[in-house]
């Protein structure tokens, strides 16, 4: 009787419980990724199965976080979506920099930032609206966001106008000025995203708290916190796979390591964010769907760029926080859009088509930049 219900219990985080039944069959494709590991099979195959099979699991992830978001409260629990939502992300990068493919990791983390704002808040805010004239949601809350984003676009910038100024170009050069003005504006990021954490639950938790229903979740915060320790582990082992490949898809497909990475490893570590995000938003809950997407995106900027950057030291791959004028152009276009859209804490469907349309713009012009 015990055996059954853990088994009742754990198997709620399975795609086929929550109508996504497609993702069922893309569990196959995680022994799959082994097999054709083991027995050597082309790289752009492994590659493409391997990116497969970490999609089920980051959405198995994104289910477990819901659940633990449900127990936390709508404000701590959109924080708690994007933190934990982003572990694909994180986990893909330090496998990558350990790999020595700094120009991969930086492109995923704009990528990221960039798909986040306009990708899925976009698909959030059409899935949400087919069915409703309007959404509505927290004007102060996605206005904080947004501002946060325009200070890491400042972080940004500052690195791209030192190597201008001292170089002429945004070709990376390998200076220890560089690296120390990378390093110091990383510490000033981390610094300022746990003030703001301070801020959100701590001095000023009564303006973020929003008067919601709470549900009780179908499953405990114990089956939450098992799935996402086994879903942890298994991306894991799919990332290294994955990142080893990368050296030679771009040479077989022709694509630059920048569009690789904005786009394809990106989306692959923003499955999550997708899934959570726009059941959300379908279930009504476009505070939750929005904090999810411009919340992620602020914590890669502020928090898992910078802490990359520390990391990459220990791994004998220093990394800056230069990026190129694409890059910076992206993100910033991006967080104005967004500003611009939620400045009236409502949406329409519409307004998620023409986030889509900025993105679909960006891959554009990130395929035909030159390597």
């Amino acid at each position: 009787m015990i055996k059954s219900a853990w088994l009742e219990s754990a198997w709620r985080y399975f795609p086929l419980k929550t109508g996504r039944r497609w993702l069922n069959v893309l569990l196959l494709a995680a022994p799959l990724t082994l097999f054709l590991e083991v027995f050597h099979a082309p790289a752009l195959l492994v590659f493409a199965v391997t990116a497969l099979a970490i999609i089920p699991f980051a959405s198995v992830l994104g289910e477990a976080t819901g659940t633990l978001a449900a127990y936390s409260g709508p404000a701590v629990g959109g924080l708690l979506n994007a933190t934990l939502g982003n572990l694909t992300e994180l986990i893909i990068a330090i496998f990558a920099l350990s790999a020595g493919h700094i120009e991969v990791v930086k492109a995923s983390l704009s990528g990221s930032i960039m798909g986040n704002l306009l990708l899925v808040l976009g698909l959030s805010i059409i899935a949400g609206g087919l069915k409703r004239d309007v959404q509505h949601f927290s004007r102060a809350s996605t206005s904080a966001n947004s501002t946060m984003l325009m200070i890491a676009v400042a972080a940004l910038v500052m690195p791209a106008i030192f190597n201008l100024t001292i170089y002429g170009n945004l070709a990376h050069h390998a200076s220890e000025p560089l690296e120390n003005l990378s390093l110091w504006t990383s510490a000033v990021l981390v610094l300022l995203y746990f003030l703001n954490l301070l801020f959100i639950f701590k001095t000023h938790r009564r303006l973020h708290a929003r008067a919601e229903k709470q549900e009780t979740p179908a499953t405990s915060r114990t089956y939450a916190l098992v799935a996402l320790g086994l879903c942890t582990v298994c991306i894991a082992g799919l990332s290294e796979i994955l990142v080893s490949q990368i050296g030679t898809v771009t040479k077989t497909l022709g694509m630059t390591e920048l569009f690789v990475g904005v786009i394809v490893v990106s989306l692959i570590g923003n499955s999550a964010e997708n899934s959570t995000a726009i059941l959300m938003a379908r279930q009504d809950k476009m505070d939750l769907a929005m904090s999810l997407a411009t919340g992620s995106s602020t914590q890669i900027a502020l928090f898992v760029a910078p802490v990359l950057v520390f990391l990459s030291l220990a791994m004998g791959h220093p990394m800056t926080l230069l990026f190129n004028g694409f890059e910076i152009a992206g993100i910033f276009l991006s967080v104005l859009i967004v500003a611009m859209i939620a400045s009236d804490g409502e949406t329409h469907w519409f307004e998620g088509a023409q986030l889509l349309a900025v993105y679909a713009i960006l891959a554009v012009a990130f395929y035909f930049v030159p390597g």
